[in-house]
């Protein structure tokens, strides 16, 4: 079947469903302001317990990155995503679900060469800026002072 673009482009848009954008926009804001939420009150609480403002904060997110991604590995995460779309994407709790998702679906391929080399598929580049921007960073700083 030889087809132009135009002839394409009007076969797309014939059979592509429009998307309810309201109703998505208004679950990603009450999933994502959930999600903030439960940060704020776990921050709250650990800070109640006795955690100063930076520790409590450092304990928030890695209470958030754990549920993320025991959420993801349940399955429920994905399921929750399928309704919230972007207020899943919440930047801890989306990039614990993002490190966990390709892992679970290589495990069949073992646990070093499937599981873990999945889950520095995505961490890697992100660990890698991370730390040349810090080491940037400093490095401005050493020289402006």
């Amino acid at each position: 079947m030889d087809m132009t673009n135009k002839d394409y482009d009007k076969l797309v848009k014939a059979r592509a469903q429009s998307s309810p954008t309201w109703k998505n926009v208004i679950w990603a804001f009450l999933v994502g302001g959930t999600i903030c939420t439960i940060g704020q009150v776990l921050l709250k609480a650990y800070q109640a317990a006795g955690l100063d403002e930076e520790t409590a904060g450092t304990a928030v997110s890695v209470t958030l990155v754990l549920a993320a991604a025991l959420l993801t590995g349940l399955g429920i995460f994905d399921n929750l995503a399928k309704y919230a779309g972007a207020g899943t994407l919440v930047p801890i709790t989306g990039f614990a679900n993002a490190m966990v998702s390709p892992a679970l679906e290589f495990k069949s391929e073992g646990l070093i060469t499937g599981t873990a080399v999945k889950l520095f598929t995505v961490a890697g580049p992100v660990l890698t800026f991370g730390i040349s921007a810090s080491v940037i960073y400093g490095l401005i700083l050493c020289l402006l002072q």
